[in-house]
């Protein structure tokens, strides 16, 4: 029955499986989803990131947001905030864009 559900659902969004985000260039609000896995026999569709809030993931922007969310990320992975802080914000293996040189403010100075 579970594993039913999960199979549905990973082909319905072309995942790549439980706990694996996904960029959603198309979707009208939101940058990627991921199945998260709730307790033992429940999944769950989460969606997380702005998609039009533009790619400042610097190491000043990232400090900012670990801090700012510190409290959601810690709620693990029934939390946008953590998939965003994992997938989007994290060290090396995130998202390395800078700011366009035409954004006027600085972030974290």
């Amino acid at each position: 029955m579970h594993s039913e559900k999960q199979k549905k659902l990973i082909t319905k969004y072309g995942l790549a499986g439980v706990n694996k985000p996904k960029m959603t260039p198309k979707h009208p609000t939101k940058k990627a989803m991921v199945l998260a896995k709730v307790g033992p026999h429940k999944v769950k569709i989460i969606r997380f990131g702005a998609q039009g809030m533009g790619h400042n993931y610097s190491p000043e922007a990232r400090r900012a947001f670990k801090s700012r969310h510190a409290r959601n990320i810690a709620r693990g992975p029934v939390s946008p905030a953590y998939w965003a802080d994992k997938f989007l914000w994290s060290g090396p293996s995130g998202r390395k864009k800078q700011p366009p040189k035409s954004q006027k403010r600085t972030f974290g100075k």
